[in-house]
């Protein structure tokens, strides 16, 4: 039929290609096309039947390849063909197939020669072809005929380069022997893509048909005008021979008697003619195949070594079998137990870069979170200095004290005791919502069996909101053992005897175990508490927008930069008499925002007020603030009465005066202490009562409570997609491993063809489209 010389390849080559069709496009070994590039009436089309070996595309004079024709040749069992836009019909009559070509053609071109760049697909499926892709391209012309337009040459010119410009794609640069080759315009098109020759093949085609007396022999040994691959030549079947109805196989033989007996030609009729070519190409194939197998047998062995672990499994699980699903089920058991703790504890393989998770999350609750929500609680300075006023008084009665009353130290610290009940319980919510936040997303890996998921999650979810109550209960518990006695003899208390020592150093008030007043801290000048990227949103507005810096926040002072190379400071803003409020979120906006003011009302940074800085995301703003709390800056506290902090009302009595502030000195010293127990040992608390025992539920007793539902098989049934999925598994490993076992068959019985030398082939001029 033509083409025995790819015979040997093609059992090969079909065996890797059936074994890489389970495994996926990111597996295929992708053949290169063969592109046959020539003027008009050069003989392309019958060097592609050669290929096939069969009489199927059009013939005639002037341009007869109209559309560009893409040849799939796929090897099989029997013989046919299919077009693209005749899905599911087989032509197994190839004179049929000549004529759908001739038909789809006219439907978009015509009759009158007009060319179109929508391509025609056909696969042909034969016994005796190798799986690789020709293309026909319609010849080059420079003549408009026809319904032609004026351009025709440039729109043929940009049909073939669209093809010949993939690396991937070998040209037969087609020339008749009856033509002037150094100005062939296949070889110059050829040489504009491929100016190394490493994929140009030099055609010569009509020897027979060369003026008496005439030979291409300097040409066809490579002597006179040179290709690196050099040129072959082959006699094509006349007009004549096809109507006459010569078959390929008498044109072959033909082709073989005419090098054979030709006085220019006979000395090298081996290397001459079709099947030559045939075997030239066959040759590229390999070299091809062989080029891409290291590559090629890497990415196999990649892929198939993220496979085994999962095939092992898989290969082992039986559905069918009980021992199975119960053996499976201990796994994902003690699987769950680990991950969750690794979450929890940060050790985990996969480190998530972008958000914090788990365990990361719970730490800035504990550490950031909560003390924001203890400093919120902060009392009123007017309402507490009443209180206190009217506790003395109302202890005192009728008399006049002559002393400060402990009942009422004791009266107001207990009632500030009582208000840690708020942010301690939304402390336990915050964390119970991280913790089955945490757990969800770990019994999420057991999607493969659903009921599974589903019990686990609500076994594990239940025993959380257990623990729960339990924590709950016991920090109420902390906070009731806190106003069961009142400890005025705890080292750290300030006392009676210092209290106006206290107060005269106590210019600024400062939230107790917050800002930190213990030990001899180093100058608070050089302590940075955060830096970070801060946009200042109201200032830009009447600017064109709001700008982003780099804000420095230390002990006494918020600096903002340019950048973040913080060489060029815009401003210092000292954290005297600041606080900070929250900003309502705007409707368009995804911003988070907060405020900074100065409470006596002066302004902030030039002729603003107040500083509006905006972050992107909640977690920032909650770090900020927290930070800020760090610094001495607190929150705005709402007046009472609409009136202004300062004293509650006209002292008349200079001695109450006196034990409303020695009182109220005491309550501050005496609540720092309240503040530094509550906040050690909340976090000891949740991680003791609720987070531990979660871990000890789920490495210990979780599987125990999921065989007493007595319905083990039923748990560990697949989900559709799993199963999919593990068939799919299963198959797409075979298929690797059969693919590498041929890639090494293909290795040691085929041999690379060495690249020919560089030759000078600077006798082909550039063409014209490219001067």
């Amino acid at each position: 039929m033509g083409n025995r010389g790819m015979e040997e390849l093609i059992p090969l080559v079909n065996r890797l290609q059936d074994a890489l069709s389970s495994v996926g496009e990111s597996a295929s070994l992708h053949l290169p096309q063969i592109a046959v590039v020539g003027g008009q009436s050069a003989g392309k089309s019958s060097v592609l039947e050669n290929f096939v070996g069969r009489d199927f595309l059009p013939r005639g004079s002037g341009i007869v390849t109209r559309r560009p024709l893409i040849l799939q040749l796929l090897n099989g069992n029997t013989e046919y063909g299919e077009f693209l836009h005749c899905k599911g019909k087989k032509f197994t009559d190839f004179d049929e197939i000549h004529k759908e070509i001739e038909t789809e053609t006219r439907r978009l071109t015509g009759s009158n020669k007009a060319i179109s760049p929508i391509p025609i697909n056909l696969r042909i499926y034969s016994p005796n072809v190798l799986n690789l892709t020709l293309v026909d391209l319609p010849g080059i012309t420079k003549v408009p005929v026809g319904d032609q337009p004026a351009d025709i040459e440039y729109q043929v010119r940009d049909m073939i380069m669209q093809y010949i410009c993939k690396e991937n794609c070998l040209i037969l640069a087609v020339t008749p022997a009856n033509t002037d080759l150094a100005n062939s315009d296949a070889l110059k098109l050829a040489k504009d893509v491929d100016p190394q020759g490493l994929r140009t093949i030099g055609v010569i085609t009509k020897l027979d048909l060369m003026d008496a007396g005439t030979d291409a022999r300097e040409i066809l040994e490579n002597r006179l005008l040179p290709l690196r691959r050099g040129y072959i030549g082959v006699v094509n079947r006349s007009q004549k021979d096809i109507d006459g109805k010569k078959d390929i196989q008498e044109a072959l033989e033909a082709e073989k008697k005419f090098f054979l007996s030709h006085l220019a030609y006979k000395h090298m009729a081996q290397t001459m003619g079709t099947p030559y070519l045939q075997r030239i190409l066959n040759q590229q194939l390999t070299n091809h195949i062989r080029d891409t197998l290291p590559a090629f047998r890497s990415h196999l062995q990649s892929q198939l070594l993220g496979l085994n672990k999962e095939a092992e499994e898989y290969g082992q699980f039986n559905p069918d079998d009980p021992t199975r699903r119960t053996k499976t089920l201990l796994k994902l058991v003690q699987r769950l137990a680990v991950d969750f703790e690794k979450l929890i504890e940060g050790s985990g393989d996969r480190v998530d870069t972008v958000n914090l998770s788990g365990g990361a999350r719970i730490n800035r609750i504990f550490h950031e979170r909560f003390p924001y929500e203890l400093v919120k609680i902060e009392s009123d300075e007017r309402k507490l200095r009443r209180e206190i006023n009217y506790a003395i008084r109302n202890i005192h009665g009728v008399r006049t004290g002559l002393f400060t009353p402990d009942m009422a130290f004791e009266a107001i610290v207990k009632k500030e005791i009582s208000r840690l009940q708020g942010p301690c319980t939304k402390f336990i919510d915050l964390v119970t919502q991280e913790l089955i936040t945490t757990v969800h997303q770990c019994i999420n890996k057991l999607s493969s069996f659903p009921k599974l998921r589903d019990e686990t999650e609500r076994i594990v979810t239940s025993e959380i909101r257990e623990h729960e109550s339990k924590c709950r209960e016991q920090v109420l518990l902390l906070i009731d053992i806190q106003l069961a006695y009142i400890n005025t003899k705890h080292e750290d208390f300030i006392g009676f005897t210092n209290v106006q020592q206290a107060y005269s150093q106590s210019n600024k008030k400062t939230v107790p175990g917050i800002a930190g007043n213990q030990g001899v801290a180093p100058p608070s000048s050089l302590i940075v508490i955060r830096k970070g990227w801060l946009t200042i949103s109201n200032i830009g507005i009447m600017k064109g927008g709001a700008r982003e810096y780099w804000f420095i926040l230390s002990a006494e002072s918020l600096s903002w930069f340019k950048d973040d190379e913080e060489k060029e400071k815009k401003y210092m803003l000292p954290l005297d008499n600041l606080k900070l409020r929250d900003v309502e979120k705007g409707f368009m906006s995804s911003k988070f925002v907060f405020a900074i003011f100065n409470t006596e009302l002066r302004n902030v940074y030039k002729d603003y007020k107040c500083l509006e800085l905006a972050c992107n995301s909640q977690e920032e703003l909650d770090s900020w603030k927290a930070s800020l709390l760090r610094a001495g800056v607190y929150p705005e506290r709402v007046a009472v009465d609409g009136q202004g902090n300062g004293t509650p009302e006209n002292f008349t009595d200079p001695q109450l005066e006196r034990q409303v502030e020695t009182i109220r000195n005491l309550v501050d010293s005496y609540m720092s202490i309240i503040y530094k127990t509550i906040r050690d040992l909340m976090p000891k608390t949740i991680m003791h009562l609720m987070i531990n025992s979660v871990k000890e539920f789920i490495s210990s007793e979780l599987l125990a409570q999921l065989y007493a539902l007595g319905e083990c098989s039923v748990l560990m049934d697949e989900s559709p997609e799993q199963q999919q999925h593990r068939v799919e598994v299963l198959s797409k490993h075979a298929a690797l491993k059969e693919a590498l076992a041929v890639i090494g068959e293909i290795s040691t019985s085929t041999c690379t063809t060495p690249l020919p030398p560089p030759v000078d082939s600077s006798w082909i001029q550039p063409s014209r489209y490219t001067q």
